[in-house]
């Protein structure tokens, strides 16, 4: 799943037209380089359209992910105020909405409700990227499998079924709003 939409599908419109007054587009050409491991960042970003790619340093400049449209990046240096521990370029030309990292935590100090949900969807979506590198580095299923999955009743399924709905339609009306611009 796109990690935006995570998100996206968390707040409030009055908290999607906050990012889209404080957030800017960035047009980042192939072979650009937009965070260098090891070097601080002063903003989240959102990909928007192309392609990016996670470059590891201690493996020898490795690429280790693709991300392309409604991934975010720079999410853990944000959270963790450490330095990046990967270095991210453009694979293809690209736009992001950079989200400033001073203008993001001052609103998440101020608005306990933006606070909860955002940090809930970034938790999530943190989660979700740690499972998905344990299974690919092989581990046994067995041990880091899901929990079965709990019995949902149909209210729920509708529930996130319309989120996720939501959250792709704000990311599509931004790209098509940052072209407008």
């Amino acid at each position: 799943m796109k990690k935006a939409l995570y998100i996206l599908a968390e707040i409030s419109d009055r908290d999607f037209e906050w990012i889209l007054s404080v957030g800017r587009s960035k047009r980042v050409t192939a072979g650009t380089t937009l965070i260098y491991e090891g070097e601080p960042i002063d903003a989240i970003y959102i990909v928007l359209e192309g392609t990016l790619a996670v470059c590891v340093e201690s493996l020898g400049g490795e690429e280790v992910a693709r991300l392309g449209h409604g991934e975010v990046v720079g999410e853990m240096s944000f959270v963790d105020a450490r330095r990046p521990s990967a270095t991210v370029k453009a694979v293809e030309d690209s736009l992001v909405f950079t989200i400033p990292r001073s203008q993001l935590a001052a609103k998440l100090a101020q608005d306990l409700s933006f606070s909860s949900h955002f940090y809930q969807a970034l938790a999530i979506f943190l989660s979700d990227r740690l499972r998905s590198t344990v299974s690919r580095l092989g581990y046994p299923k067995e041990t880091f499998a899901a929990p079965p999955p709990q019995p949902s009743s149909e209210d729920e399924n509708h529930y996130l079924e319309d989120s996720l709905r939501l959250a792709e339609a704000r990311l599509d009306w931004m790209l098509n709003r940052l072209k407008g611009r």
